[in-house]
């Protein structure tokens, strides 16, 4: 019997995680069954949302469990089939990452081809380029020509969210924490502007970057009719706190805010206090909803069609932050994913090319 190695939760984080919240465990790996198969898992994601799971809190997704595997995205290759029509050798998409060999029901295992990387199928071709798809053009409406306000614009799901505004016709600013990422955002992935939340109070940072891409607002000006001669179309929100604040304070009349994260108050140990502005959102007649991606399986043909056109034409490409160093690398990287050291989707290379 195969034995392989993966990380366990062994107690909930209180605040930002740490190396005594989980182990990395050796165990046996048995043969699959009927139905199932043995998967090696080659490359996986660590993901903003998986902090959430490893609380015990109400929330969207259930928690892990204490002393067992956690979960998330990952892609390997078949290693024994109990599966007709899933060959060894085959490569497949599934839930069960964080560990090195996985058993996979069939119906849990999506088949997924070679002619791209692995880790392409985590990121714009998987879950976070559908989250962005869904939520920029369903969710935020985004027409030709808005103005679209990304946070944490270098992260995952913000590179593909402004990648797919540009696509568009749109103009693009974007907030990241550093000033190499925004640099990546602007001489990389072409977004008209880039600011750093970290080097200038938010809004006024902002304020500046619009006034960069040619949509400035008047300072002063709060009133009911939005901000006049520019200002923000939609606002995609990975953030949430104080740079959802600063978005209120500058979008247009009739601006639409998409509510996908809030990594700014992940590893928050009291309440946070909520944007001290609603008031304009009567005043300019905004729209702010949230949204999870798995309620909208119905969009995930039009987001393949408009994805494998934006790939081959290279308006979209992947954006990656690859670790290698196999299973024992998993939680560093997830740490490191959190305090913001990674420009796109964080993937952990377990075995083999993907």
């Amino acid at each position: 019997m195969r034995t392989g190695r993966e990380w366990h939760l062994v107690r909930r984080p209180v605040g930002s995680p740490g190396d005594g919240d989980v182990r990395l465990v050796e165990v046996e790996v048995p043969d699959p069954g009927p139905g199932e198969l043995l998967v090696r898992n080659t490359v996986m994601s660590v993901e903003p949302y998986m902090r959430g799971r490893m609380s015990d809190r109400p929330s969207y997704a259930e928690p892990y469990a204490l002393d067992a595997p956690m979960g998330g995205l990952a892609v390997g290759e078949v290693v024994a089939s109990g599966v007709e029509g899933i060959p060894v050798g085959g490569r497949v998409r599934h839930e069960l990452g964080w560990r090195e060999y996985a058993l996979v029901p069939a119906e849990a295992a999506e088949p997924v081809g070679d002619d791209l990387p692995a880790s392409a199928h985590l990121g714009v071709l998987g879950l976070t380029g559908m989250t962005a798809h869904v939520g920029l053009l369903k969710v935020g409406r985004c027409r030709p020509g808005d103005t679209v306000l990304v946070s944490a614009a270098a992260g995952a799901v913000g590179a593909a969210v402004g990648q797919i505004a540009k696509a568009m016709g749109c103009t693009v600013i974007g907030s990241a924490g550093s000033a190499d990422k925004v640099r990546f955002l602007t001489e990389e992935l072409g977004f008209d502007a880039a600011f750093s939340h970290r080097d200038t109070p938010v809004r006024e940072a902002l304020a500046a970057a619009l006034d960069r891409a040619g949509v400035g607002v008047d300072r002063g000006f709060t009133g009911g009719e939005g901000a006049r001669g520019g200002g923000v179309d939609v606002y995609f929100d990975n953030v949430g706190g104080e740079q959802l604040e600063a978005a209120i304070r500058v979008m247009r009349t009739s601006g639409r805010i998409v509510l996908c994260g809030a990594i700014s108050v992940y590893n928050a140990t009291e309440p946070v206090p909520g944007p001290r502005n609603l008031l304009l959102m009567i005043w300019r007649r905004l729209r702010m909803e949230g949204f999870l991606v798995t309620d909208h399986e119905e969009e995930r043909a039009a987001f393949e069609r408009d994805m494998a056109r934006w790939l081959r034409d290279g308006a979209v490409r992947n954006v990656e932050t690859a670790v290698p160093g196999g299973i024992e690398a998993a939680w560093p990287a997830f740490l490191a994913m959190l305090r913001g050291g990674n420009v796109g989707k964080t993937v952990v290379r377990l075995a083999g090319t993907p």
